[in-house]
């Protein structure tokens, strides 16, 4: 054996700052192997049922220790021959020379057993031996022809002091390795790397939550781009790691994402001869005399560029997919959301507060966590209340206060908040629960409290709040206004704003009529393709106690000379209903109807030129309505549910619904 004397005394080398952990320990020597370009690293121990360690190897297939150059090896401390290594932690290994004294954390005497091919193409195999009490010195043996024709090393690890089997048989050991080399294992996948422990492979595959593969071309520069995405915190920062044809790294780049905190654990690694001459600096600023690239190079930027689209997009597919699909697991084992009915009609309405939740949970995650269960209630109860109102578009308003957006994603919760099928759904629910409660306070006041309800004080302040108890998008012109302030409003709406006040001559301009509504409406004109016709109504409500008959007749009639003796409303482009609402009608009105029969509209008693004249029993309006609503309601997707979800508001519809009166009621 030979004696070699490193210029440096043991406890220098203690304190020099080796590994304090077993396992770090161990990787510098698996580091190492793959340093000499090893492709296969095995890890062999023996130890008995109480953890003591017999034997305790490390072995790679690389190319050897050669003793020519021992000297500038293992005879150099913090000055080693390696510049340029795999990394993973930021520090270069083997790069300090120093990773060799490492079994001192663990035992106290490292044997090397290597061949190498010297310059004469002989294998040559000796051994190395280093114990911890004289770290300075190291001892080789004659080295002698190998028989074997294979190069490689293998450390043999002596005298254990706090090693125990039982260490290396840990899952943590084994997470350990697979979060230390997995990245480095599956860069190297097609070239079938490896790392065996007791002749078992470690499966890094199990850290791997996803991966990418793909190449991008920039200014004729190739680059193999690795994206990762780890299961779980490899215990390094998220970075763009930058590998020249050798895979050594030559740089790295904090990648700025899972800024939301969503464990979106990641790695990039590029892989290019551009980075073969790359010189990463300190500034971005190009450099002077200076060999190759750096970061200020157009092509550079225009990667990291393509880089950070990237990984943006992957960000928000996993936090989509898989962030946002358990907490919608988690709020629904934990009874977060409100309670559904297990009704086609209550699952979509349930299904779409999931989407909003989602969305709002991609653009910004933080907003649901830390909260307890009760906050997280109140949270997703508030944005129910609001997708089942008009209001929903508000969400965009009050996240937009919360939180930054960007353009898409202001765009993507707009699109989600957007008026969907089921929304459109909702808002015809709270439509039709609001008209049937309208008919049911009306239906109260005619027929319970009749002897109290006038129309003036009662069924006025109903109806002109809800004239679309007589068409739908009419719009409300006067209540219980006289003529010449009912002209003026009905100006002022088709002109869009008259702002100089018409006088009315007529000494029946005081005449005040109890409901006039009108409606804008793109009408064709029966005798000419060339105009449309603009629909006006005016309603005369009665109280319960009055029948109507030929005196109320003749009132309405009033209005209608009034209307085409008045030049301001004589247009023959527009038309005019008028109505009489009461609670009965009597014989005279009957025959009426009968002579008026051939004209094929129910409740006419007059029509001449552009005005019709009409009388109804409230009764009737009633009907009208249920065949208009329950129709609407019929041809609903989810008529069923939509039925029992106004019932269990206290509303019932009609089951019986005469679809044959339908076709008889005229549509005003």
């Amino acid at each position: 054996m030979k004696k070699h004397t490193a210029k440096i005394t043991s406890k220098s080398i203690e304190q020099s700052g080796l590994p304090a952990d077993f396992k770090k320990a161990i990787a510098e020597y698996i580091w190492n192997g793959f340093d000499a370009n090893a492709t296969m690293i095995e890890l062999n121990y023996d130890s008995n049922p109480v953890g003591y360690i017999h034997s305790f190897s490390i072995s790679d297939n690389g190319s050897g220790i050669n003793l020519g150059k021992i000297e500038d090896t293992f005879g150099q401390f913090l000055d080693s021959q390696k510049t340029k290594t795999f990394d993973q932690n930021g520090f270069i290994k083997g790069k300090a020379g120093k990773g060799r004294f490492s079994f001192t954390n663990f035992c106290n005497k490292a044997i090397w057993e290597t061949t190498f091919k010297s310059d004469q193409s002989n294998y040559l195999k000796y051994n190395i031996t280093i114990s911890k009490e004289k770290l300075q010195d190291f001892q080789t043996s004659d080295k002698i022809v190998s028989l074997s024709k294979k190069t490689g090393t293998t450390v043999h690890f002596e005298s254990f002091h706090s090693l125990t089997g039982d260490l290396l048989e840990s899952e943590e050991f084994e997470n350990f390795l697979a979060s230390e080399f997995g990245w480095f294992l599956f860069l190297n996948k097609e070239s079938d790397y490896k790392i065996k422990v007791n002749n078992n492979d470690i499966n890094y595959w199990n850290i791997i939550g996803d991966f990418r593969e793909f190449d991008e071309t920039i200014n004729d520069q190739i680059f193999k781009i690795n994206y990762i995405r780890w299961n779980k915190n490899i215990g390094d920062k998220y970075y763009y790691y930058f590998l020249n044809q050798e895979q050594k790294e030559v740089g790295r780049k904090h990648t700025s994402f899972n800024n939301k905190a969503v464990d979106f654990h990641h790695s990039i690694y590029i892989i290019s001869e551009y980075f073969d001459e790359f010189q990463f600096t300190k500034t971005d600023h190009p450099t002077l005399g200076m060999n190759g690239n750096n970061q200020s190079d157009i092509t550079f930027k225009r990667l990291i560029s393509i880089l950070n689209d990237f990984i943006s997009q992957e960000e928000k597919l996993f936090i989509r997919d898989q962030k946002a699909e358990r907490l919608i697991e988690h709020y629904n084992s934990k009874k977060i959301f409100p309670v559904f009915k297990n009704n086609s009609y209550d699952q979509i309405r349930k299904k779409d507060l999931e989407n909003v939740v989602k969305e709002i949970y991609c653009i910004q995650p933080k907003i649901f966590q830390g909260l307890k269960q009760t906050q997280s209630k109140t949270l997703v109860g508030f944005l129910n209340l609001l997708l089942d109102t008009d209001q929903r578009e508000n969400i965009l308003e009050i996240l937009e206060n919360i939180t930054d957006l960007s353009d898409e994603e202001r765009q993507e919760l707009s699109e989600t908040l957007k008026k969907t099928k089921i929304s459109s759904i909702v808002e015809l629910v709270n439509l039709l629960e609001g008209r049937f409660t309208v008919i049911n306070v009306l239906k109260e006041m005619v027929f319970e409290l009749d002897k109290f309800t006038n129309e003036r004080d009662h069924i006025q302040k109903v109806v002109e709040n809800n004239y679309w108890l007589f068409g739908e998008q009419y719009h409300l012109v006067s209540a219980d206004k006289n003529f010449e302030i009912a002209l003026n409003n009905f100006l002022d709406f088709i002109e869009s704003g008259k702002k100089n006040k018409e006088k009315l001559k007529s000494k029946d301009k005081l005449k005040r009529p109890d409901i006039f509504i009108a409606r804008q409406a793109e009408t064709l004109d029966s005798s000419s393709d060339e105009y449309t016709i603009e629909e006006n109504i005016i309603v005369e409500l009665k109280r319960p106690s009055v029948i109507i008959g030929k005196t109320q007749f003749d009132q309405i009639e009033d209005y209608i000379r009034f209307i085409i003796n008045e030049p301001k409303f004589i247009s023959e482009l527009r038309t005019w209903k008028l109505i009489l609402v009461g609670k009965k009608v009597d014989d005279w009105i009957k025959d009426k109807y009968e002579s008026n029969k051939g004209k094929g509209k129910r409740f006419l008693v007059e029509s001449v030129r552009n005005y019709e004249i009409y009388a109804m029993t409230w009764d009737d309006l009633f009907k009208v309505f249920d065949i208009r609503h329950n129709h609407l309601i019929n041809k609903l997707e989810f008529k069923n549910s939509v039925i029992e979800d106004l019932e269990s508001k206290g509303i019932t519809l009609d089951k019986d619904k005469p679809t044959e009166l339908l076709k008889k009621i005229v549509e005003l």
